[in-house]
């Protein structure tokens, strides 16, 4: 599969883009453990262009992370167009344009996913980034708005039609936020239609290597992209690789080489932040880890970890879950 000139390989399997989870050191390790292609944390245009500095800091990219996309939202052409242009001068290979974030704060003010009620818009900002800029434009966007109007058969030809080298579909709509069971028959639909001649990416449930491997061959999709299967979980892409190239299941690795990896999360998450803050960023993966799943009596423990205030007790609690349960342990 190719974006533009950038070649991708066969069923490629990506790293989604996904707010405060998404920075560079969680991107790097996800392309350690297999991900062929990383999208930033999204990049607000209006605070971009405003040169706000947390921003300005989600451009940073580095060569042993390639390829990686940029990704922006906003909600106006002129805004999109300069943000773009500040985008590609930090170098990233890919420029994607978020059309499906559903969340109030960025949907509701008609950017993200708020877009799908303004199609026209939609289709003024993706034609005008286009052109603004000489690096590949992909979009990532969902089904619909709600189960009323799911478009996005029609959109993405619409899409197409600007010009972008790839679309990315989420199988929900706006109004199911991450509720619900992502439905793919109309990703497979987009994907199947003869008009379509560019990439299409599925999105949405993929939280284990048979589940991406059947994606593939059910819905024909040229991509795959993994995003809250990833959360505390980033070895995932190693196990993917492993299942679609062998068709077997990966053998797991002892208790403590996953724990390990959240132990380097934590210190990669201290080290580009500091311990504060940098503590608070990686809750979000130890509670989403699959790694404590089935632990017998947790509860307690689990919050004592979510309290943890400095590395050296952070780590305490996890030398303590390692030696009570890695005997018992199976990560799936």
């Amino acid at each position: 599969m190719k974006i533009g000139t950038i070649n991708l390989g066969e069923r490629p399997v990506l790293l989604a883009p996904m707010e405060d989870v998404t920075d560079i050191s969680f991107r790097l390790m996800c392309k350690r453990f297999g991900a062929d292609m990383v999208y930033t944390e999204f990049v607000s245009a209006d605070a971009l262009i405003r040169s706000v500095n947390k921003t300005q800091q989600k451009l940073n990219v580095s060569d042993e992370e390639r390829p990686v996309a940029i990704q922006i939202y906003g909600r106006d052409v002129a805004t999109m167009v300069d943000a773009a242009k500040i985008c590609e001068a930090a170098r990233p290979d890919i420029l994607d344009i978020n059309f499906g974030c559903p969340v109030k704060r960025v949907a509701g003010k008609g950017a993200g996913a708020g877009m799908l009620r303004n199609v026209p818009l939609m289709l003024d900002i993706t034609r005008e980034v286009v052109k603004a800029v000489n690096i590949p434009v992909t979009v990532k966007t969902r089904l619909g708005w709600d189960a009323d109007n799911k478009i996005i058969v029609e959109l993405a030809e619409q899409l197409q039609d600007c010009g972008i080298a790839a679309l990315s579909i989420h199988g929900r709509t706006r109004s199911q936020m991450y509720t619900g069971e992502a439905d793919w028959t109309l990703i497979g639909e987009v994907k199947n239609n003869p008009r379509m001649h560019i990439p299409i990416i599925g999105n949405g449930d993929v939280t284990s290597a048979e589940a991406c491997k059947q994606r593939f061959e059910q819905y024909g999709v040229d991509a795959v992209m993994i995003g809250r299967g990833s959360i505390g979980r980033p070895w995932i892409f190693r196990e993917v690789k492993h299942f679609l190239q062998t068709g077997e299941a990966l053998p797991e690795e002892p208790f403590d080489w996953y724990l390990d990896v959240i132990k380097k999360q934590v210190e990669q998450s201290v080290e580009r932040l500091d311990e504060r803050r940098g503590i608070l960023h990686i809750r979000r993966h130890l509670a989403a880890t699959p790694l404590f799943k089935g632990i017998p009596d947790f509860k307690q423990t689990r919050i004592a970890m979510l309290r943890a205030e400095t590395v050296q007790e952070l780590f305490d609690i996890l030398d303590g879950i390692s030696e009570r349960f890695a005997p018992f342990f199976t990560h799936n």
